[in-house]
């Protein structure tokens, strides 16, 4: 019998169990090349996700990253932006938003030009006449009070009622100029001065008043002192708020003649952008009218011609009012104030009797005397603009009636003042206070001629600046509604070229 060998194990385990099946074959592994590394034993278990550890999403790693909703609407919309009907959306709401933003700003700057023109009408120009009362009624009241002295104990009640009337009149304007001005303002620390000087203006009156009917020649002296408050000061102060509210007048004349440029140019913006918007639609389909488009056009146009004419139309009339109406009532109450500073000069020189006196080239003369001529001059060269300015036989004739009275008041004025440099004062007051043929006569029909011119001219500057504010009513809510119309038309138009699409 052979012998048999059992081989054992390399490293003494036990022998494998005849039972147990043998081993796959595992492959042999060549031998690595000299210089290489040997390549690491792929694993035969299956590959499971483990944590990332290295960069996100991104370029880097080779993952796109995550879009936002934003990015995704602006993709959608450029892709829109290359097909017809999204051309087509983009140009709908460009249209409607000319023809809209064209509404909103005519809206906008026509109401401002209203009411500019209302204030020019109800607020500005009153005021300017208000503050032109103030001023012509103190210097009534220092003419009156002049004349009344002249007369002494033989004061006549109309001469006593002028007074009284130039300072009530003077008090109430200063009432409603006050109510009128801004607090803090220059005008209204004007009005201030003027309502605290005129009752020291009234109690020099009424002293100078009590010493002349006693015959104690201070009460001369107490009239000039009133005199001298009144022209230094109240007067001047009067002519300040006067100016003041002139600048203001002027300042809303500017404002409602301004014309609306940013309204015309979005207007003619939005019917180029309309005329061009018909012109693509008509390349592309052949089809002469797209009455949406049509629609808007019409409500486009119409708005623009509304605004520039009647804009047109309204900074017309408003000049007319100025030119016929403001400028003349400046220069009228001018001249009227003229006349009264110069009457108030001319009783002065026979209150004064010389104790006033100024040297004119090299020579004395009489202060009051050289003052009545400075504001005769001026009386002259305003009647002779009024006349000029006056666009109508109905405002000449007052103008030209108060320059004859002026012209018989200066003959008059000389005789006078012979008669009194001659020693003859009876016979001069006679004339300068008298009946018929005295200067007052001559300053009455002055004055008359003057208020009859002045009311004239006060009509046709209500009449021009009337027709102006009309002209500009109901455009702002006009241009709205003809710019929503033509939105919508616009809107319209389009989306019947889109259902075409569908």
């Amino acid at each position: 019998m052979g012998e048999v060998r059992v081989s054992q194990p390399p490293n003494g385990s036990a022998p494998p169990d005849p039972g147990t099946p043998a081993p796959a074959a595992v492959p042999a592994v060549p031998p690595t090349p000299p210089g290489r590394t040997a390549a690491p034993a792929r694993s035969a278990a299956p590959l499971l996700p483990g944590p990332r550890s290295g960069p996100g999403p991104g370029p880097e790693s080779g993952v796109p990253p995550r879009r936002t909703a934003f990015a995704e609407g602006v993709e959608r919309l450029r892709a829109a932006a290359v097909t017809e009907p999204g051309r087509l959306r983009a140009l709908g709401a460009l249209l409607a938003l000319l023809v809209l933003a064209f509404g909103a700003v005519t809206a906008w700057q026509t109401a401002e030009r209203t009411a500019a023109a209302d204030d020019v009408l109800h607020r500005s120009q009153p005021l300017s006449s208000e503050a032109a009362g103030i001023y012509r009624s103190l210097a009534a009241a220092n003419t009156a009070a002049s004349t009344g002295f002249l007369a002494g104990g033989q004061e006549t009640k109309d001469s006593r009622d002028r007074y009284e009337q130039g300072i009530r009149t003077a008090a109430d304007s200063l009432v409603t100029a006050a109510a009128n001005s801004e607090p803090g303002s220059a005008s209204a620390a004007t009005v201030a001065d003027l309502n605290r000087l005129l009752p020291r203006y009234k109690g020099l009156v009424e002293r100078a008043r009590v010493y002349n009917r006693q015959g104690y020649p201070v009460g001369g002296a107490y009239l000039r002192y009133a005199n001298d408050l009144m022209q230094e000061d109240m007067l001047p102060a009067a002519e300040a708020l006067y100016t003041s509210e002139n600048g203001r007048l002027s300042d809303d004349y500017a404002d409602a003649e301004r014309p609306p440029w940013a309204a015309i140019v979005l207007g003619l913006l939005a019917l180029a952008a309309l005329a061009w918007a018909q012109y693509r639609t008509y390349r592309r389909t052949h089809r002469v009218l797209n009455r949406g488009l049509v629609a808007a056009t019409a409500a486009t146009v119409a708005a623009l011609l509304w605004l520039v004419v009647g804009h047109g139309v309204a900074r017309s009339r408003l000049s007319a009012s100025h030119d016929h109406g403001v400028r003349s009532l400046t220069v009228l109450h001018e001249a009227r104030l003229a006349s009264l500073k110069a009457r108030g000069n001319e009783n002065l020189t026979l209150v004064a009797r010389g104790a006033e006196t100024v040297t004119v080239d090299g020579k004395r003369d009489d202060a009051y005397d050289v003052a009545y001529r400075t504001e005769m001059a001026a009386l002259g060269a305003d009647l002779a603009e009024a006349r000029r300015l006056a666009d109508d036989a109905a405002g000449e004739r007052p103008v030209a009636a108060a320059a004859g009275d002026a012209a018989r008041w200066r003959e008059r004025h000389r005789d006078a003042r012979a008669e009194d440099e001659n020693g003859n004062y009876r016979q001069a007051l006679e004339k300068v206070i008298g009946g018929r043929g005295a200067t007052a006569e001559s300053f009455d029909g002055v004055d008359t001629a003057l208020a009859t011119a002045l009311a004239h001219e006060e009509r046709e500057f209500t009449r021009a600046a009337g027709a102006g504010l009309c002209a500009l009513a109901g455009l702002p809510q006009g241009a709205g509604a003809l710019a929503a119309l033509g939105a919508a038309g616009a809107v319209l138009g389009i989306g019947r070229r889109l259902s075409e699409y569908r």
